[in-house]
């Protein structure tokens, strides 16, 4: 039962690592060249305003949940 809930925490964390990794890829790393002095870039064709600020968040959200299905994998290589 350890080990079912664990794989399911691995694989949990490892989806959540790719949605937040794309989150970053789409929003900031895209667009890295578009910011200006403020921390802002604009998309003329959909009208939205992207922040330098949130690309350092969803980087920071990836980092942390890849480490969570890391973390996850060596303990169920421990058991």
């Amino acid at each position: 039962m350890a080990r079912l809930l664990l794989k399911l925490l691995a694989f949990g964390a490892l989806g959540a690592a790719l949605v937040f990794a794309f989150l970053w890829y789409d929003g900031s790393f895209k667009r890295r060249a578009c910011f200006n002095e403020v921390g802002r870039c604009f998309d003329q064709d959909t009208g939205v305003v992207y922040h330098a600020q949130s690309g350092a968040v969803w980087l920071s959200l990836a980092l942390l949940a890849l480490f969570g299905f890391a973390a996850s994998v060596w303990r169920l290589k421990r058991l």
